[in-house]
């Protein structure tokens, strides 16, 4: 069943690269205590992901944390050295954008979130969406419909809040 507002962040383990390797990190140390915009790509490096998703967080970082956000974050069914790899080529610094990587699909599958990329040799990843987490708890969620990039922006979100 995929998460609704209203539900809180299941219970998951995903790691953040540091400059000692990559480093588990648990849902409850991300969310909370805190006003967190969680961003999904579908993987890091692809088109969509990397000239619009990431760049329009970036880009609109200040106006989000001005609304209230504590910490933006994008994940991704990747592994930490990718996300530290895509982050470093989009310029993303001193964990402005909290890049977590969800290897194994933990938290995408608890999600209900899985998107099926086998026909494009991707295997499983997670689907396009944003959504914004207060204290561990959904309250605003916009998943994409197919190859889509319209709720999941920065600027849809910034709406919302």
């Amino acid at each position: 069943m995929t998460i609704q507002i209203g539900d809180r962040i299941p219970a998951a383990t995903l790691a953040q690269a540091t400059a000692d390797g990559p480093k588990p990190v648990s849902t409850a140390e991300i969310f909370n205590g805190k006003t967190v915009a969680l961003f999904a790509v579908p993987g890091a490096f692809t088109p969509t992901c990397s000239a619009r998703h990431l760049p329009g967080f970036k880009d609109h970082l200040q106006d989000i944390r001005a609304k209230g956000v504590d910490t933006v974050a994008c994940i991704s069914v990747n592994d930490a050295f990718v996300m530290k790899a895509w982050a470093d080529s989009q310029g993303i610094e001193d964990e402005s954008i909290v890049m977590l990587a969800d290897g194994n699909g933990e938290l995408t599958r608890a999600l209900g979130l899985v998107l099926d990329g086998s026909g494009f040799g991707l295997g499983e990843r997670s689907q396009r969406y944003s959504m914004l987490v207060k204290d561990g708890t959904v309250t605003q969620l916009n998943i994409e419909q197919g190859g889509e990039f319209k709720v999941s922006s920065a600027e849809h979100l910034i709406a919302q809040l």
